[in-house]
């Protein structure tokens, strides 16, 4: 298995590659890798000859400095993870941040008509424009056919559409559905850091969106998102910080009545933020 630290060295073997005929795929990630990143990958390895694994933890996507000093770096555990899946057909990118960001680490800002706004937006300062400058910038040094991402984060794969849009980038973004575990809860590399307790209840969070989601075909938005909230002050040990549901082609909250949800020919999602313990979680299921 080829592993690159230098992106000239990476993107001239790509540049070999592509001659020869070789479709390339990509899955970006921040490493400690788990079965939903491998459902990517396997996607990855189904529609093209390689893929590209990035493994780098992206310090301008990250607005809490805590956050990024203690997310898992795993790289020898997510290499003997990946060579499970193939040892020929796929490439590890593990750049530094000299090598990513030069001596300067800093952001793009973007501009992505609203989207960066809502949800994670609203309550991550500067998020999106860390995650649309290292997406912007694999891309140009991976210059994949297609790349992968899943539906967990469907905000950031909303967004990463409209940059490719916005960038004319030649590359196919296909989303992949929400690995999840056996109860539900959506694979993260968070949940490693959750504790013992705090993993036992996790999973109220998805049984509360599949229920929203239930309640979607008969009650208004308003009354839906008022339930959930009041589902989660009977929860202790999980802080609700938001949950929306929102058109999924602008990410703005719905505004209809429960007879309206399914007569206007949109597609909409919940999407709900909760910390369990000092963790993170975000999750999301489409209503219609």
């Amino acid at each position: 298995m080829k592993n690159f630290q230098n992106k000239t060295e990476l993107s001239n073997f790509i540049g070999t590659l592509k001659a020869n005929g070789n479709t390339i795929g990509f899955v970006p990630t921040m490493g400690a890798l788990h079965n939903g990143h491998l459902s990517l990958v396997r996607k990855g390895l189904v529609d093209n000859d390689i893929v590209v694994v990035s493994v780098f933890v992206n310090p301008t996507q990250f607005d809490n400095k805590e956050d990024l000093n203690t997310y898992p770096r795993t790289l020898e555990a997510d290499i003997a993870l990946l060579k499970t899946l193939s040892n020929d057909q796929i490439i590890i990118y593990a750049p530094t941040e000299d090598d990513i960001y030069g001596n300067q680490v800093e952001s793009q800002h973007f501009s992505f008509e609203g989207l960066e706004h809502e949800m994670e937006g609203a309550f991550r300062d500067g998020h999106f424009d860390g995650v649309g400058t290292i997406v912007k910038r694999l891309f140009e040094i991976v210059t994949p056919d297609r790349a992968y991402f899943g539906e967990k984060d469907f905000q950031q794969l909303q967004i990463i559409r409209k940059l490719v849009e916005l960038y004319s980038l030649s590359v196919e973004v296909i989303g992949c559905p929400i690995h999840r575990a056996e109860d539900g809860l959506a694979m993260s590399s968070r949940n490693e850091r959750l504790t013992p307790v705090h993993r036992n209840i996790a999973p109220f969070i998805y049984e509360t969106l599949t229920t929203a989601k239930l309640k979607f075909g008969t009650e208004s938005a308003k009354d839906v998102t008022e339930w959930v909230y009041e589902q989660f002050k009977k929860q202790p040990l999980l802080k609700l910080e938001y949950f929306n549901i929102a058109d999924i082609a602008t990410l703005k909250p719905i505004k209809q009545t429960a007879s309206d949800n399914f007569r206007d020919n949109k597609s909409y999602r919940a999407f709900i933020a909760v910390y369990a313990g000092d963790i993170r979680l975000i999750d999301n299921i489409a209503l219609n």
